[in-house]
C-alpha cells in the first residue's frame, strides 16, 4: 500500500524521530537520499552541472547538503539563494565542497545546467510561488527538475495547484508520501516520485489517503473456494443500456463478465444483442449486486428504483446518477465523472477538476456512499473522508465506453463479496492496469480493456 500523510502527521512523526537522534541526522539522511537520486537521474555525477534553487526552509537545507555531496563527486554545483534566511550550515557545507553560492539571475540559463534541484518551499509552505522564485524557475525553463519532497508551490495536503508552481520530472520525498504525490492536479506536477526511507515509518499514524499496489489488489481479490459453485461465487445483475445506447449494455456486461463472479444477469432492452456477444449471460433472477445507469437514457430512473427494490448493494453510473437525490437505502458506489458530479453537487465542473479530492469527499458525505470520481487519477472516497487514489492507467483509456466497462467490473466485485470501498478501489486498479496491458503504449477501445482483465489478474503477485 502506498500511504500518503498530511503535513501535520509528518511533522509530528519527524519530531518524535528527531528526539531519538543526534541533531542534524535527519537532514543528512534526506540530503544523502536526494543526492543519490540526482546521480541516478543524471546517470552520474562527475562533470554534471547542477543548479540549486534554495529557499529558507529545511528543503533548502536538504538541497544544499545534497549539492555539497554532488560537488565532492565532481559535479559543478551552483546555488541560487532565494532567501536571506537560507540554511547557514548548508550554505557553508556547499562552499566548503567547492560549490558556488549566488543570487538568482533572471536571464535564461537553460543551456548552462543539466538539472535544477527545487528546494524553494518546504511542505509547510503556502501554495504558489513568490515573484522572485517564479522568475528564477522561468529563467531555467527547459532544464529537467528534481523536486525536494514536493514541487514548490503545490498544496501538499489537498493536491491542488491554485497558483504558480514547479513542475518536476522527478520528486524525491522522505519518510512517506504526501497527499500531493497521489492526488491530481498536483500529482501531475510531481513527475516520477521516489521515496527515501529516513526511519519515519514507526512514528506515522494511519494515513487519510492511500493507493493500492498490485500486492494489495491480489490480497483483496475474491478467490473461489475449492468447493465453489456458481451461486456461491456471486451473481451480478445489470440494468443498463437502451434502444438509443445498446453499446453501453454490451460494454457494461463485458466489464462484469470477466470470470470474477459465478453468474451475470442482464435485464434490459438490449437482451438479444447481449446474448449474441455473451451467451453465458442469463436473464432476470436473484442477484447479490446491481449495476444501473450506463446508457440508460430516460428509463434510468425506473431501473434504479427497480434495483433498489431488491435491497442489495449497487453501482450507480451515468444516467442514473441524476436520479440520486440523497443517501440510498443500500450500500452503493456512485461513479461520476467531473461533469456528472457538478450536477450532483451543484458545483462548477472546472472547480471539481481543480479540487477532485475535496469534491469526491464532499459527495461521499452528502450521499452517504462510496464515490468513485473518474479522472486521470481516479479518487475513491468514503463518507468518513478516507480516500484512495488510483494510479494505474494510460491516457489511451480516455475513450468512449471505458466507464461502462468500469461500472460492470465494480458491480461484479460487489457481487463477489467485496465491500463498496474495496470493490471500487480494486475495480479502478484493474481497469487502469488492463488498459495499460491492452494498449501497449498505443490506442485501444473500451472492449479491449474488458478482454484484458483476466490476463491482468493472472499476472498479479501470488496468483
Amino acid at each position: 500500500m502506498r500511504r500518503a500523510h498530511t503535513v501535520d502527521q509528518v511533522r509530528a512523526a519527524e519530531a518524535a524521530l528527531m528526539a531519538t537522534l543526534p541533531e542534524g541526522t535527519l537532514m543528512q539522511r534526506a540530503a544523502a537520499g536526494l543526492a543519490y537520486a540526482v546521480i541516478d537521474f543524471l546517470g552520474g555525477a562527475y562533470g554534471r552541472r547542477v543548479c540549486l534553487l534554495v529557499g529558507s526552509g529545511d528543503n533548502g537545507g536538504d538541497a544544499l547538503y545534497a549539492g555539497a555531496l554532488l560537488a565532492r563527486r565532481g559535479s559543478s554545483v551552483e546555488a541560487w539563494l532565494l532567501s536571506e534566511r537560507a540554511h547557514p550550515a548548508g550554505v557553508a557545507a556547499l562552499r566548503a565542497a567547492g560549490g558556488r553560492v549566488t543570487t538568482p539571475d533572471s536571464r535564461g540559463h537553460n543551456r548552462r545546467f543539466d538539472v535544477v534541484v527545487d528546494g524553494i518551499v518546504g511542505i509547510g509552505g503556502k501554495p504558489g510561488l513568490r515573484d522572485q522564485a517564479a522568475a528564477a524557475v522561468g529563467a531555467l525553463a527547459g532544464v529537467p527538475v528534481v523536486a525536494v519532497d514536493t514541487p514548490s508551490g503545490v498544496d501538499v495536503d489537498t493536491g491542488e495547484t491554485p497558483g504558480a508552481h514547479v513542475t518536476a520530472d522527478l520528486t524525491v520525498t522522505f519518510g512517506t508520501h504526501k497527499i500531493c504525490h497521489l492526488a491530481d492536479p498536483a500529482a501531475a506536477a510531481c513527475g516520477a516520485v521516489q521515496l527515501v526511507d529516513i526511519g519515519l515509518a514507526p512514528y506515522l499514524p494511519a494515513s487519510p489517503v492511500e493507493s493500492l499496489q498490485a500486492a494489495d489488489v491480489a490480497a483483496l481479490l475474491p478467490r473461489p473456494a475449492r468447493d465453489a459453485q456458481k451461486y456461491a461465487r456471486g451473481v451480478v445483475g445489470l440494468r443498463v443500456g437502451s434502444a438509443t445506447y445498446p453499446g453501453a449494455a454490451l460494454l457494461s456486461v463485458a466489464g462484469a463478465d470477466t470470470g470474477l463472479v459465478g453468474m451475470v444477469r442482464y435485464v434490459g432492452s438490449a437482451a438479444d444483442t447481449v446474448r449474441q456477444h455473451h451467451p453465458e449471460v442469463v436473464g432476470p433472477g436473484r442477484v447479490q449486486a446491481w449495476v444501473v445507469g450506463s446508457g440508460g437514457g430516460e428509463h434510468a430512473g425506473e431501473e434504479l428504483a427497480a434495483a433498489l427494490g431488491d435491497a442489495v448493494p449497487l453501482v450507480v453510473d451515468a444516467d442514473a446518477l441524476a436520479h440520486v437525490i440523497g443517501p440510498l437505502p443500500v450500500p452503493a458506489v456512485l461513479t461520476p465523472h467531473a461533469g456528472e458530479l457538478a450536477g450532483m453537487l451543484r458545483a462548477d465542473r472546472a472547480e471539481i477538476e481543480a479540487r477532485p479530492l475535496e469534491f469526491a469527499r464532499a459527495a461521499a458525505r452528502e450521499y452517504a456512499a462510496v464515490v468513485l470520481l473518474k479522472g486521470r487519477r481516479t479518487v475513491i472516497a468514503r463518507p468518513d473522508g478516507t480516500a484512495r487514489v488510483n494510479t494505474t492507467g494510460t491516457p489511451w483509456l480516455a475513450t468512449a465506453g471505458a466507464g461502462d466497462v468500469l461500472g460492470g467490473l465494480v458491480g461484479a466485485l460487489l457481487a463477489a463479496g467485496l465491500d463498496p470501498y474495496d470493490a471500487a478501489s480494486v475495480g479502478a486498479w484493474l481497469h487502469g492496469a488492463a488498459a495499460t496491458y491492452a494498449a501497449q503504449d498505443g490506442p485501444l477501445v473500451a472492449s479491449e480493456v474488458a478482454r484484458a482483465i483476466p490476463a491482468v489478474i493472472r499476472g498479479l503477485p501470488g496468483r
